[in-house]
Order: C-alpha cells, then structure tokens, then sequence
C-alpha cells in the first residue's frame, strides 16, 4: 500500500486537478473542468493513506453508492489509471462516451441513420433532419413505427 505522500505525489502529477484542504488533514481534488455537478475526482485523501477517487460514470470498477473507488490499496499505476479514467469520465460528453450510429431500413430500402448527438438521438435522411429524440428507446420506437428495422 502507498503511504498518504507517495499517492498524494502521485495525485499531484494531474495538473488539471486542483487541491482542496479539507478537516483533519484529509484533502480533495477537484476537477474544475467538468462537464456535469461532479467536480471532485479524489475524495478525502487521508493521512492514513486511504482515500476514494471517483468512478460513477465508468463501468469497470467497483464503486460504493456514491459512485467512489476506495483506493486504499492501490499501487502508483493502478492510481495513474482510476483518476485518468475518472477525469476522462468528466470530460467527455454523453455522445462522446457512448457514440451511436445506426442504418436502418424499411421495405422500399430507403434507408434512415439514427445518431446520438450532444444530449440526444437525431434521425437524419441523408442530411436531413426528421426527428429529435430524449432517448434512444424513443427515436427507436419512432424508426420501427414508421416501418423501419435496424440493420
């Protein structure tokens, strides 16, 4: 296990982070870029060495109810790799975190592209927009109700 100054060394290689002393010693590191609420990437790093870094947005780590990793016994690397994952996780959009492009075709092979963009789904034909979209069960139901199936 990293001491409290080995991963505070390691948290402070992250210049786009910004170091907020907290009680008893503990401190956090915010994100100040992000793109959504959350700001704070590494929550209560603790003199005793452990600490949480912020995973709610990703899918390959364990994380608590509040979307945290406890990183109590991580090496340097493993620190390395949860707070670039964590602080790319911020600052991607949802259209970039989770790109959707869709062909889909009815029975006169005309064909339609469901996309996701910024915050929602957007049906084009060739370049022209037919519909907006909150969700992609709702830009799908439209697609199969106008007779269209996906590819």
């Amino acid at each position: 296990m990293l001491s409290f100054e080995e991963k505070l060394s390691v948290i402070e290689e992250f210049e786009e982070l910004e170091k907020k002393e907290i009680s008893l010693g503990r401190v956090n590191f915010h994100y100040e870029e992000s793109l959504y609420d959350k700001k704070i990437v590494v929550y209560r790093l603790h003199p005793n060495g452990n600490g949480f870094v912020y995973a709610g947005q990703m899918e390959d780590y364990p994380t608590d109810s509040k979307g945290m990793v406890s990183i109590k016994d991580f090496d340097a690397d493993e620190l390395r790799e949860l707070i670039r994952d964590s602080i790319e996780s911020l600052s991607l959009s949802p259209a970039e975190k989770d790109p959707v492009m869709e062909e889909w075709l009815n029975e006169n092979d005309q064909a339609l592209v469901l996309m996701r963009e910024e915050d929602g789904y957007n049906v084009y034909a060739d370049e022209q927009l037919e519909g907006t979209f909150n969700s992609y069960e709702e830009a799908a139901n439209f697609l199969q109700q106008e007779g269209f199936s996906r590819l």
